[in-house]
């Protein structure tokens, strides 16, 4: 008798574990508010070869979404801007995950704009580099850069990473 209970909580562990793993890779995470701007893992769209000009993606509407390689697999929305040579990205200054990845080397990485998924890696800009950087997605974005909006930092505060194709 004392096996009926524990074949049940086994059981039980296996179904919470199966339905959380279910739903922590299928879960769209449409938005880039509240809790929608939880991780998911799964990146989707189309592995394409990269534009000779990534501005011309400045077209696509909403964010992007990046998935750095390795473990977690954790998949986030990023506001960016196009240029010719590659993708803008930016983060508040908060010692934020995937920001401290690529610091640590963890670089490479996946971004799916529109329909297209693109094998890039990202390289920190730092100093007064990043300002012309900041500008440029701040006119997409439509984010001042001298005043904080939705946090402490103002805009030209941020972080800045360039995404290249690898």
């Amino acid at each position: 008798m004392n096996n009926k209970p524990n074949i049940g909580i086994i059981a039980a562990t296996v179904v919470l574990l199966v339905g959380a793993l279910s739903y922590v890779y299928t879960a769209p995470y449409p938005g880039n508010e509240g809790l929608s701007r939880t991780p998911g893992v799964r990146i989707g769209g189309t592995d394409s070869a990269p534009p000779r000009d990534f501005s011309s993606l400045n077209d696509v509407g909403g964010n992007l979404i990046m998935k750095l390689s390795g473990f977690p697999p954790f998949v986030v929305y990023l506001s960016f801007v196009g240029t010719p040579e590659g993708v803008i990205t930016a983060t508040r200054p908060d010692g934020g995950y995937w920001a401290r990845r690529v610091r640590e080397g963890r670089n490479e990485g996946w971004l799916r704009i529109g329909d297209e998924t693109y094998a890039m890696q990202a390289t920190e800009i730092l100093g007064d580099a990043r300002i012309p950087m900041l500008e440029l997605w701040s006119g997409r974005t439509r984010m001042p850069m001298d005043i904080a909006v939705g946090g402490p930092d103002p805009l030209r505060e941020w972080e800045v990473f360039f995404w290249t194709p690898r």
